[in-house]
């Protein structure tokens, strides 16, 4: 099949508007979500021939799919059986409520294997690859832990899970972090695959058990904004460990879009497969795509999908989308550019609005700190009026607590401006594997 990512932007676009076309025409066919909201709204879908079109048909939040996730399957009856058959239910999790299901079809799990060896061939992944699984079990199917495998089955790769994460249900099946720990030694896994507070965990338990990773050559992090300092100390604690090479994949995405992949490290994010998914930058208010290089949220449209199917609809972060063939590797398509800013992200701490963000960002360079949280909070917890409290919970292994405590509070007001209290504690009073499926590194208590 000829690599679309070579060719030229205008064979990309046909090919996308091609795909767009009959999307819409199925859509029109059946899918209930978007059937009724056209006939509500006076969109007619067949007015739109290209992806320029897109802005016709508005936007979708991610409120409408949480609401209604039944009314996203695409249902004509009249498609073979590999388009109409369900493979998985994937689910992507929500600030509250239970999570959204995502329905995959027989059809759409193989896009997703066509996906995947993109991006193992734009990130380096090989079949000589043995991937550790480090995403946890949780009690429904997310789709960090479920396409793990199917990363490793696109690539050629072997793959082995920790079955990490906290314990629920009755039959005893997780593993603890020594486990973990253990089984990327015994499996001389060359790359660990997961979120990336419990990436570096295994990192730092691997270190105080003397474990063998010399084989391990890569981290592929992903499910919590990570900054430049944190992934240079995952490198640097690779390093320290010994490990073959010390390259950190930062793996953008979601359930909605599978995985976005890096040429090289810290760079832009390439869209892998443009023949299934069109990305745009896009005015949230008005619906407008923005121009190449213009920040704005990043709205995600499905081109050839027969489960779920979503139009326009917002992730919900902030970024800018790219369409030039990429200066590193000279691949075309959309890249996704960074920063990556979560919309809901700003908040007012003491009367000042920050981005906590910058802080996550910058509190990893503060040397001697192993493990930190940053919590708000009212100064008086039963008084609904009282001031608010910055508080820096910090673990460390032998080091000067007074000394780091004053680096602590030195680095947080360079960030962000407001002085915090540092608390010290045991590193799993921050981050208990065995109790959280992932590590809230910023908590807002108020």
């Amino acid at each position: 099949m000829t690599d679309l990512l070579r060719q030229s932007a205008a064979e990309i676009e046909a090919v996308q508007n091609a795909r767009l076309r009959h999307m819409l025409s199925l859509c029109a066919r059946g899918h209930d979500h978007y059937r009724r909201k056209w006939r509500e709204a006076a969109i007619d879908p067949t007015l739109v021939h290209t992806v320029h079109d897109l802005p016709l048909l508005g936007l979708t939040q991610k409120g409408e799919l949480m609401a209604e996730p039944e009314a996203f399957r695409l249902r004509v009856p009249e498609l073979p059986l590999e388009q109409r058959a369900v493979w998985e239910v994937i689910h992507t999790t929500g600030s509250t409520g239970d999570p959204t299901p995502i329905y995959t079809t027989t059809h759409d799990y193989h896009a997703y294997l066509f996906q995947a060896r993109r991006v193992a061939d734009i990130s380096g992944i090989t079949d000589r690859d043995v991937i550790a699984n480090l995403f946890p079990l949780t009690p429904a199917p997310m789709g960090a832990f479920m396409r793990t495998s199917a990363n490793a089955f696109a690539s050629g790769a072997a793959v082995v899970a920790a079955l990490s994460g906290a314990p629920h249900g009755a039959f005893d099946v997780h593993r603890s972090l020594d486990d973990a720990v253990r089984l990327v030694e015994r499996h001389r896994a060359t790359l660990l695959w997961g979120v990336t507070s419990f990436v570096r965990r295994v990192l730092l338990r691997a270190a105080e058990l003397g474990a063998d990773f010399t084989s391990l050559r890569m981290c592929a992090v992903t499910g919590e904004a990570s900054s430049p300092a944190m992934r240079e100390e995952l490198r640097q604690r690779m390093r320290a460990l010994a490990a073959r090479d010390s390259i950190v994949f930062d793996r953008y995405g979601s359930t909605e879009i599978g995985g976005l992949a890096q040429c090289r490290q810290d760079g832009d994010w390439h869209n892998p497969a443009p023949e299934i998914l069109h990305l745009e930058a896009v005015d949230a208010e008005t619906g407008a795509a923005l121009p190449d290089g213009v920040r704005g949220a990043l709205s995600i449209t499905h081109l050839d999908r027969r489960g779920t199917v979503l139009l326009r609809f917002l992730v919900g972060d902030t970024v800018a989308v790219e369409r030039s063939a990429c200066p590193h590797c000279g691949r075309a398509g959309e890249r996704v550019v960074g920063p990556v800013v979560r919309t809901k992200d700003l908040i007012k701490v003491k009367g000042m609005l920050i981005n906590p963000d910058l802080l996550l960002a910058t509190l990893p360079t503060v040397e001697g700190l192993d493990e930190f949280q940053v919590v708000v909070q009212r100064l008086d917890p039963s008084d609904p009026f009282s001031m608010d409290e910055l508080l820096v919970r910090v673990a460390t292994i032998g080091a000067d607590t007074d000394a780091l405590a004053r680096r602590v509070v030195a680095c947080t007001v360079g960030a962000i401006g407001v002085r915090p209290r540092v608390e010290f504690v045991a590193a799993a009073e921050i981050y208990d594997p065995l109790k959280q499926a992932k590590l809230r590194r910023f908590v807002d208590l108020r």
